[in-house]
């Protein structure tokens, strides 16, 4: 397993350590934040048969983490994305002839509680756009402390705003990127916001995962067979088998 090292900004504590794994690495973020006070529960995995249905017994050992909307979003070898968001309890949101028609080997999930935005359904994560020929997806749990100055930044530059939680703020962030490399686009991103945060983010079949430089959110890997896991909590692990 290969280690690299991201660059510190002022004000951190200095550069951090991120760890590669295959299609995919961890990003540690110098953000500035404050101890959680609510959460929410992320969870992708990669490389296992029938992801969707691993993520719906992740995010049901996550549940306590938020129960106002629950979502899962698979990918293909194709790298087509399917999506299924709805509010509500896991157990509610999902059905077996949902789960069926998430096809892939590559899953994000969240359960929702809301700090920022109304507990409506267009709020529901993870988002899902279609970026530079691939698609982005995004699990978030958190807080972006300057999310609305940014917003505001964007919105007068022209962005358009689906949803009015403030993870949107770096799907417009990542987009606007002129970096090529996606690793080196959300590492931007996440250069340009303060809070304290965890991200499960899926481009193409690649996911990133990521935590602020504090670690006041946290984020788990493990593995699953030949496939790779990361969650919120090691909960989630036991469930589904993982280590």
């Amino acid at each position: 397993m290969a280690t690299q090292r991201c660059r510190g900004t002022s004000g951190s504590s200095g550069p951090s350590t991120s760890t590669r794994f295959p299609d995919g690495c961890v990003i540690r973020s110098p953000a500035t934040a404050r101890r959680p006070r609510s959460m929410c529960g992320v969870f992708g995995v990669s490389g296992v048969p029938e992801a969707a249905r691993v993520a719906y017994l992740g995010l049901y050992a996550l549940q306590h983490r938020g129960q106002e909307s629950a979502g899962i979003v698979a990918l293909d070898s194709e790298g087509t994305a399917r999506s299924h968001l709805g509010m509500g309890l896991v157990s509610e949101v999902f059905t077996d002839t949902v789960l069926d028609g998430l096809r892939g080997d590559v899953a994000v999930g969240h359960t929702r509680y809301s700090t920022a935005g109304s507990t409506v359904l267009a709020n529901a994560q993870p988002c899902v756009v279609n970026y530079r020929n691939a698609p982005l997806v995004l699990s978030h749990n958190g807080n972006l402390t300057n999310a609305a100055e940014i917003k505001e930044r964007l919105v007068a530059e022209g962005a358009l705003f689906m949803t009015s939680t403030d993870s949107e703020v770096l799907v417009h962030l990542i987009a606007r990127s002129r970096a090529n490399d996606p690793a080196q686009q959300i590492r931007g991103a996440l250069e340009r916001v303060e809070g304290a945060y965890s991200l499960v983010i899926g481009v193409g079949r690649t996911l990133y995962a990521a935590v602020d430089s504090r670690g006041f959110r946290p984020l788990f890997l493990g593995r699953l067979g030949s496939g790779l896991i990361v969650a919120s909590e090691t909960c989630a692990f036991d469930l589904i088998g993982a280590t």
